[in-house]
């Protein structure tokens, strides 16, 4: 069984959060909450495809280095970025400076845009693949947690068929744990219950 209570309030948390306060702060406060603000979602759509072949903590490091670099966020303005921003955000070193993941956060934000445009909001698309509820894993441990599933697999090949990049199944299963569209917490952890509440 996974040890899960390491911290001075003796409160029982997921295993993952434990070796670290920042994760833990991140557990604590963010990760599972159920989003529907599209901002919020550009964010954690961009930061969990930085995170491809990172640590979650290494882009935690660099949260506000991404918030100045790419805008607060804001999808509209980040489409409009052009190629000389696009050579200063590769000198950026508040950020992660691959090139590949810095044309598509821009590429992203365009796709982001559309989506907008299309559906009325990024928010309708994303969660229509769990019918507009979180889905509840109730899991006994960390050791149960899937990488991906059937329907982060679904929302992967839609995100790329409307043109989206750093998009895989992996990619979009952490981002439905971060956004609350799966419940992940462990039953034992003492932010399952305050998550499923709403």
């Amino acid at each position: 069984m996974t040890r899960t209570t390491d911290w001075e309030d003796g409160l029982e948390r997921c295993s993952w959060c434990q070796a670290d306060r920042l994760l833990r702060d991140d557990h604590d406060q963010e990760w599972g909450v159920p989003s529907h603000d599209d901002r919020h979602l550009f964010e954690m759509l961009i930061l969990e495809g930085a995170q491809a072949g990172l640590s979650w903590r290494s882009i935690l490091q660099r949260r506000d280095g991404y918030r100045r670099a790419f805008a607060g966020f804001d999808p509209a303005v980040v489409a409009g970025f052009d190629m000389e921003r696009q050579q200063a955000l590769l000198q950026d070193p508040g950020i992660i400076r691959n090139r590949a993941k810095i044309e598509a956060t821009i590429g992203n934000a365009r796709a982001f845009v559309a989506v907008q445009e299309q559906e009325g909001s990024f928010d309708a698309l994303l969660w229509s693949f769990v019918d507009g509820r979180p889905v509840d894993h109730r899991l006994q441990d960390d050791d149960q947690t899937p990488v991906y599933d059937a329907t982060s697999t679904a929302l992967s090949r839609e995100l790329r068929r409307r043109g989206f990049r750093f998009v895989g199944p992996i990619i979009c299963y952490s981002l439905m744990q971060t956004l609350g569209l799966v419940n992940d917490h462990i039953l034992r952890c003492f932010r399952h219950d305050q998550v499923a509440g709403g």
